[in-house]
């Protein structure tokens, strides 16, 4: 058996599990194949962003190696008829492979605890535990279920306190104490009688009570979350297309004949690494190719400095076509993965350094910079590294900002798009219940060129498709005493909005009524 050491990450383990899951779409089970797309491949793109390097290229092949030896070719059939069963699946049912568990278990070895997680009943032995466990919701809700291990009325609420727990995720936290041993917490509390629970709102003593009665300890839990997490009042209008969260982000696809694009950068268009890039999106873009089955570039790690390099080499008029190959790459989440985790983001920035000058950028290299833009938002190694960037988040918003009015109706669809992008990553955080990613002065100022281009716009329904559910995905829930919120007041948004039902050419725009004449003038 050979071992080769390809080196040590320094990448941390949280940002290689979520680059692993940016290829779940290409990496499935139907892809699968011993010869032509196997674990070499997915090791191969594993080790390129971890390391910057891939694995020996006699490895990569092996399979394809043992498959042209005669007696290769004489196993063929026999193990292709093992593998159909494992990746074809043998059940009955119609589930996913992988997603099925077994209906029964039997552990050869006494289970760890686990490790608490948000919706799960946190467990306190003694007084410190339980009181970490206070302190850690004093600023939300708490439950304490005093129970013992000799009241059987005790056993009968268990699954609705486990429900409950599920039911309020991180709003709340839900304890179990056995006063039986944690005789520390019987004596503080003054428990007399099990099961007896009580509940506490900010840190204080809300409610006590006894008794195993289901109905009223979900009454009582679920009045707890409403007075800790009041309903925000646009849950209560009709709102479906912002009443959820958004799991699809505009990004653009179109591939453009290559070769044409390559002759826009002569006299780099040349240069090896250009030209394994080339051969690489031409089987990746083929409908007949796989993706598992093309294999990230050598090259790739190299290729960062061709792109920084050939910048600034190339006419002004001919930069879009470096533009648009990088975001032809980008759309598969391997590159933009990679590239996400490059130090201070050198090569992306560099490619949209022209846009510190808008003024004196092409038109064509202006709308390819938003469409790289956009495509950022197709891994959540992108999608992360905006908020915590000092330099990717303000280069994002400038682009989009200034592109908004735009006099080329096309540029401003595209820059509606990745305004909406922007706006769709800030809105999942909040509907999750998680801080916004976005600061209050970037959503402000997103907001103030949103409410301006959507008083401007009157030609092109579909950039006020965008512009207005981006400006929705902004305003839903966020706080009444927000800036973004007194900005729309100031501005007289809703009205603005709702005069746009006057305007011919974008009268049949759904999102008037539902943004404008509903959450604007409900909502506000």
């Amino acid at each position: 058996m050979e071992k080769l050491h390809l080196g040590k990450t320094e990448l941390p383990l949280d940002v290689i599990e979520e680059y692993i899951q940016s290829l779940a779409e290409i990496y499935t089970p139907e892809s699968y194949d011993l010869f032509l797309h196997n674990c070499n491949n997915f090791t191969q793109d594993l080790a390129m962003f971890a390391l910057g390097k891939g694995i020996p290229e006699h490895i990569q092949n092996l399979p394809q190696t043992f498959l042209s030896t005669p007696f290769g070719q004489m196993m063929k059939p026999q193990i292709e008829m093992a593998l159909r069963g494992v990746t074809q699946g043998t059940g009955a049912g119609t589930g996913t492979v992988g997603t099925q568990t077994p209906t029964t278990s039997a552990p050869t070895a006494p289970a760890q605890p686990a490790p608490v997680t948000q919706g799960s009943v946190r467990i306190a032995s003694n007084l410190a535990q339980l009181e970490h466990h206070l302190a850690a919701a004093a600023d939300s809700c708490a439950v304490i279920f005093f129970t013992s291990a000799t009241c059987p009325p005790c056993k009968m609420v268990y699954p609705t306190y486990d429900e409950l727990a599920e039911e309020a995720g991180a709003k709340a936290t839900l304890i179990k104490v056995d006063i039986s041993t944690a005789m520390d917490v019987s004596m503080k509390y003054s428990v007399r009688a099990t099961p007896t629970f009580m509940t506490f709102l900010k840190g204080q003593k809300l409610d006590e009570w006894s008794g195993a009665n289901p109905a009223q300890l979900r009454g009582n839990v679920r009045l707890l979350l409403e007075m800790a997490h009041p309903p925000h009042r646009h849950q209560q209008l009709r709102l479906p297309s912002l009443q959820r969260p958004i799991t699809n982000y505009v990004t653009y696809k179109k591939v453009p004949p290559l070769d044409k694009l390559v002759q826009k950068l002569d006299p780099h268009h040349e240069d090896p690494r250009l030209l394994s890039m080339i051969t690489y999106l031409k089987h990746r873009t083929s409908s007949s190719t796989p993706a598992a089955d093309t294999p990230l570039p050598q090259d790739l790690p190299s290729f960062a400095t061709y792109l920084q390099t050939t910048c600034g080499f190339l006419a002004l008029d001919h930069l879009f076509a470096l533009v648009d190959l990088t975001r032809l790459l980008f759309l598969d989440p391997r590159v933009s993965g990679y590239f996400a985790e490059e130090p201070g983001h050198t090569t992306l920035l560099t490619l949209l350094s022209p846009s510190a000058g808008l003024s004196g950028c092409p038109y064509n290299l202006r709308i390819v910079m938003l469409q790289l833009c956009c495509t950022l938002f197709s891994t959540p190694l992108y999608r992360d590294q905006l908020t915590t960037s000092s330099s990717l988040l303000p280069t994002l918003l400038h682009l989009t900002t200034s592109s908004l009015l735009d006099s080329h109706t096309n540029l401003r669809v595209v820059a509606a798009s990745l305004a909406y992008n922007l706006a769709a990553l800030n809105h999942n955080a909040r509907f999750a219940g998680h801080a916004d990613p976005l600061s209050e002065e970037s959503q402000v100022e997103l907001t103030a060129s949103l409410v301006e281009a959507i008083t401007q716009e009157e030609e092109s329904q579909e950039a006020l498709h965008g512009l207005l559910f981006a400006l929705g995905l902004l305003v839903y829930e966020a706080s009444p005493d927000s800036a973004v919120v007194d900005l729309c007041k100031a501005m007289g948004i809703a009205e603005t909005v709702a005069a746009k039902r006057n305007v011919e050419k974008v009268a049949k725009e759904p999102l008037i009524k539902e943004v404008g004449e509903e959450l604007l003038m409900k909502g506000l």
